[in-house]
């Protein structure tokens, strides 16, 4: 294997957000698209590469695997202009790669998803709740972003990439981001970054509730 291999899925943000940094580090790579909805995930050969079967799954040149999307983008930017090398930053830009997942994807990247594949109604309290912590999520990135272009150190980092991969799609899960400027310019500065691409498509219909086989339901 000459080439990193990015194991990935095409509609998830967790993917995407490799998928934009590797771009914008031009960094050549073979992709292999898993279909995590008709049982990609769920062969033995998958659960050799990643046992907690999810995406994405970097396998690099010399066989070993990496998983989790942040350790993904923590190990391809080490070294590079995304990931500064100070102390400080590196805490800071670890503490928004774990707000990202624990808070941004579950609000805006969960409800997104399961509103669209129909998993959940729009006005069942499910959906209530989450649609709550999205605007407590965006509502924190906006005044985060009212004083600095960029998370951390005025500075694109993969903290940026990491937190722009859910919160970019918060429309989709039908939040209203009119009351967030700071966040909607820094979206905008992100999208304005060299090498940006949005290759990220919609669920098709076997990611629909109870249509496909994978870990979701």
């Amino acid at each position: 294997m000459s080439l990193p291999r990015l194991y990935d899925y095409v509609a998830s943000a967790n993917c995407y957000k490799v998928r934009l940094l590797l771009a914008q580090l031009a960094l050549p790579y073979d992709r292999v698209p898993i279909d995590i909805f008709d049982g990609g995930t769920l062969t033995d050969d998958y659960a050799r590469l990643n046992p907690h079967r999810s995406t994405p799954v970097l396998q690099l040149a010399d066989g070993r695997t990496l998983i989790e999307s942040n350790a993904i983008l923590w190990y391809l930017a080490s070294g590079t202009r995304f990931l500064p090398d100070d102390p400080f930053a590196h805490a800071e830009i670890l503490r928004w790669l774990i707000y990202e997942q624990a808070d941004v994807m579950p609000a805006i990247g969960g409800l997104r998803f399961r509103l669209v594949t129909g998993r959940f109604a729009p006005d069942s309290p499910e959906a209530e709740t989450r649609r709550r912590n999205a605007h407590e999520v965006l509502a924190l990135l906006d005044d985060h972003l009212a004083s600095r272009a960029f998370l951390v150190g005025e500075r694109y980092s993969i903290a940026d990439i990491a937190v722009f991969a859910y919160s970019h799609l918060a429309p989709e899960a039908g939040i209203d981001l009119s009351d967030y400027g700071h966040f909607r310019a820094w979206l905008e500065r992100v999208t304005e970054q060299d090498d940006y691409l949005d290759d990220l498509e919609p669920y098709p219909p076997n990611a629909s509730v109870v249509a496909g086989k994978s870990i979701y339901g």
